[in-house]
């Protein structure tokens, strides 16, 4: 039976369930104006994705462009006003949907288009002096646009696409080829995917008003609940840590609701709140660590957030962080790149129609020593699982990092690789400013890359050459056969 519960209906009883929680008095504050992001143009395309991607060195934004779709990447110190001739990453010949960050590599990001591609690019850690323009790979494979991307969370290089044409598509993007595509699943678009914390499972939303746990390698559908809220506007779903699923939707009074799901009895929500009358979907952000939901709603001027917990009520209403200007997207900071010295447990990166303002999180604490019941041990950049490793169907939980002394983002890291990727080029160190004759030995590090990098671009030159001849001579015999 569901836990009913009227979010300003009944503030005696979230009071008196929050009361032992460490939670119960975090609080949203903007940065100060010098910490904004200022002058860039976001994306005005009507898509129900965030624009916005954050990780512990770069934020990304999708924003408006002529002749093409593109977004901006600017480094997390890079505040204030940005040129108005700061590169974009370009290259789709359609607006831009959706970016997402790789979890396992912060100088790799996806971007999906209304062009039917995906492509994954290489940002390198300096702010380069033109455009962006050539990516890594180029996946195709959809039929009509990608509206959604996600990454496998635990397997390297394994990421997910959704498209209008109503197909899932998972892509190895180290080689570039597909490794599943899921299709007669979905009947009509797709609003939403996420994976759940090991990446053994999906849940789906789809216009058709079901919600879809599917199980990729199988490819089949593994538990279903149609219509988990009444109303015609779009749902989202998102995996909890320990399984359950939450989702936010609207009632047949097109009132906005959350609830929260056992998939053990998919029947009725084991929790289900309704909060307001407005019309804008509610984007869900969860933190697994502090098991915290964040609602943000586009066109909303606020951030509500709930505590979910594993004994009834379930959920918990927090607190709301409220502003007076709408948000036109929202980026979510991994917990690796949070400031732990200032209790900080979530921050958010809001899109206005000119700017993009960080908003930081925190829980009120006296002490300066690390707050370790705040901080458990987080998800680092580290892959558990190579992509054969998960499609021949292995199940890891992610590789985790203390945040004690603070996350420190690595620079031009080695990852360990089972064949040669793509993606394991190193990011282009930046511009060198001293050119003393005694530095001469730095070059030759470079240098030696480089012969190799000519080396192995010949063997694949002479190699494609043999492959293409061969196929010739091979096209010669059949026509000669033929004739």
């Amino acid at each position: 039976m569901a836990v009913m519960l009227r979010s300003c209906a009944h503030p005696a009883m979230s009071r008196r369930v929050v009361r032992q929680s460490k939670f119960r008095h975090v609080f949203g504050q903007p940065v100060k104006a010098d910490q904004m992001y200022e002058d860039i143009r976001v994306s005005k395309v009507t898509w129900d994705s965030s624009f916005c991607a954050v990780n512990p060195k770069f934020v990304a934004i999708i924003v408006e462009s002529g002749g093409g779709g593109a977004f901006m990447v600017l480094p997390l110190a890079k505040t204030g006003r940005v040129d108005k001739n700061h590169p974009l990453v370009t290259g789709h010949t359609a607006p831009v949907l959706d970016i997402d960050w790789c979890p396992h590599n912060d100088n790799v990001i996806a971007s999906a288009s209304e062009d039917t591609t995906v492509m994954v690019w290489q940002i390198p850690d300096y702010v380069p002096t033109r455009n962006i323009t050539e990516p890594i790979v180029t996946l195709e494979g959809h039929s009509k646009r990608v509206g959604i991307i996600t990454w496998h969370p635990t397997a390297r290089n394994v990421l997910l696409s959704a498209g209008g044409d109503n197909l899932l598509i998972l892509w190895n993007v180290g080689t570039g080829e597909m490794l599943l595509t899921l299709d007669d699943m979905h009947s009509d678009l797709i609003y939403n995917v996420c994976w759940n914390r090991t990446g053994s499972l999906l849940v789906t939303t789809c216009k058709d008003k079901h919600v879809r746990v599917i199980d990729p390698r199988k490819q089949q559908v593994v538990a279903e609940k149609v219509k988990p809220h009444e109303g015609a506007r779009p749902i989202r779903a998102i995996f909890m840590a320990d399984g359950k699923i939450f989702t936010t939707g609207f009632s047949k009074m097109s009132e906005r609701q959350l609830a929260l799901w056992d998939l053990e009895n998919f029947e009725e929500p084991i929790a289900l709140q309704e909060m307001d009358t407005s019309n804008g979907v509610l984007l869900p952000f969860y933190d697994p660590d502090s098991s915290i939901v964040y609602l943000c709603g586009k066109g909303d001027s606020s951030i509500r957030y709930f505590e979910i917990t594993a004994e009834a009520p379930y959920v918990h209403y927090l607190s709301t962080y409220s502003s007076k200007e709408p948000q036109r997207g929202m980026g979510f900071m991994p917990k690796r790149g949070l400031d732990v010295s200032k209790c900080e447990i979530a921050r958010f990166f809001k899109l206005h129609e000119r700017k993009c303002e960080p908003i930081v999180m925190t829980v009120p604490r006296k002490s300066d020593l690390f707050q370790d019941d705040l901080y458990p041990d987080t998800p680092g950049p580290e892959p558990a699982l190579e992509a054969a490793e998960w499609l021949a169907g292995q199940d890891a939980e992610p590789v985790l990092v203390s945040l004690r002394d603070g996350y420190v983002p690595v620079k031009n890291r080695e990852l360990k690789v089972t064949r040669k990727n793509i993606l394991d080029n190193k990011p282009p160190v930046g511009p060198r400013r001293s050119h003393s004759t005694c530095d001469a030995n730095f070059s030759r590090p470079s240098l030696e890359d480089l012969l190799e990098e000519i080396r192995s671009l010949r063997q694949t030159v002479q190699a494609q050459e043999k492959r293409i001849s061969d196929l010739e001579n091979k096209l010669c015999k059949f026509t000669n056969g033929a004739a």
